[in-house]
């Protein structure tokens, strides 16, 4: 082989390194260890190529802990500089909008939220989605052309094919709605849309309770019911982008009409209104007064037996429909969000009960059930680090 041929094949291999590198440390600084670890590339190709990019100045070195490094110390992690711009994140539920614009690091520097029925107007909602970004820009001293990439979660199925919203006993009023499209015209920019849970998931890889981790489940358990899948550091969404729809698994024994039209569907057996309706009919047969129009937060119910016995049977449910994800994909966790993961304790503990008991013990044993650390912002945060993800991406191109 030439020389040129030679030369030429060492570049090449240079620039999948390069690329491979940048892109895991778009989920955090990391050490070079980790790093190689995690892309599958050798120690001396990914010291090779960090060096190069320290150099050139696109990535920062620090030790963790502040002191020099040496014998006996943590060893240092990289991280990306921060770059000029802003990303936007948007979160639709069933019942808000919010907003964060950030910095192109995942600094956010200006939120914005309101309530509104986002299932019954999604013209209204996309038009408040976009005020409410163009409001945190302002807020955050950016004018829109410095907006580098814009991310949305959506509470329902999205075809990644047609980047419509296919699902009618869902989301039936945005059925054939393309939000993506929507929202490039209202703010100007490429816009990436992706399910809620699947933003879940990323917002609490990037930031919280599943930081480090490859495989996990994230179950967003609040109205509806459906899990992010993280398999080999990546979301999985399946064929045509509608993995992890749980929220529609029979239950045996269970006969509750679903808005899907069947009955006996996870989300109408625990969702979020379901418990509370339970709720209110235990303690009001305690006596305690109940405000239907404003439950009490489910943390707050943990010293009540009764109140703790439904969350933790609640949990028994989705741990029985979790436990079948757990045999098939061997996570390192399952994290729990949404407004009935916040219950904490007696919600953790029915899952932990049914994965012991339906899932295989040794899938079981590694699967490690804990709560969300962003609590209600995990899918906003997961949109700013989609946007983020994007903006460097797109950076590369």
């Amino acid at each position: 082989m030439s020389r040129t041929g030679d030369t030429s094949q060492v570049s090449a291999r240079r620039l999948r390194t390069r690329a491979a590198v940048l892109a895991e440390l778009q989920a955090g600084p990391a050490t070079r260890s980790e790093l190689s670890r995690r892309s599958r590339l050798s120690r001396s190709a990914v010291g090779e190529c960090v060096a190069d990019l320290i150099a050139e100045g696109t990535l920062a070195e620090r030790n963790p802990d502040g002191a020099a490094a040496g014998r006996g110390r943590r060893a240092a992690v990289v991280a990306l500089r921060p770059a000029e711009g802003v990303v936007l994140g948007i979160d639709l539920g069933h019942s808000h909008v919010s907003v964060a614009a950030a910095r192109r690091d995942g600094t956010v520097l200006a939120e914005r939220t309101t309530a509104l029925d986002v299932d019954r107007q999604p013209q209204r909602a996309l038009d408040t989605a976009a005020e409410l970004g163009l409001a945190a820009l302002t807020e955050s001293g950016h004018p829109v052309d410095d907006l580098a990439a814009v991310a949305v979660g959506i509470p329902g199925p999205l075809d990644s094919r047609s980047r419509k919203v296919r699902a009618p006993t869902i989301l039936t009023e945005w059925v054939g709605v393309d939000p993506a499209a929507e929202l490039e015209t209202r703010l100007g920019r490429t816009v990436v849309v992706g399910n809620d849970a699947d933003m879940g998931a990323v917002g609490e890889h990037r930031f919280g309770a599943a930081r480090g981790l490859d495989d996990f489940l994230y179950v967003k358990a609040s109205h509806g019911i459906g899990a992010g899948v993280f398999v080999a550091g990546h979301i999985y969404r399946g064929a045509t982008g509608i993995a992890g729809e749980i929220g529609h698994t029979e239950i045996p024994g269970a006969h509750e009409l679903c808005r899907c039209g069947s009955r006996g569907c996870l989300e109408s057996v625990v969702s979020i209104g379901s418990v509370h309706r339970q709720l209110a009919h235990v303690l009001a047969a305690t006596g305690a007064a109940v405000d239907e129009t404003s439950p009490p937060a489910l943390s707050e119910l943990a010293e009540n037996s009764a109140a703790a016995r439904i969350v933790c049977d609640a949990g028994r449910t989705i741990g029985r429909v979790v436990a079948t994800l757990v045999n098939c994909l061997n996570p390192a966790a399952v994290v729990l969000g949404g407004e009935l993961g916040a219950a904490g304790e007696p919600l953790l503990a029915g899952v932990r009960e049914s994965l012991q008991r339906y899932a295989q013990p040794a899938s079981a044993d590694a699967a490690r059930v804990c709560s969300g650390q962003l609590g209600a912002r995990a899918e906003l945060l997961g949109t700013v680090a989609t946007a983020q993800q994007r903006a460097a991406s797109a950076a590369l191109d």
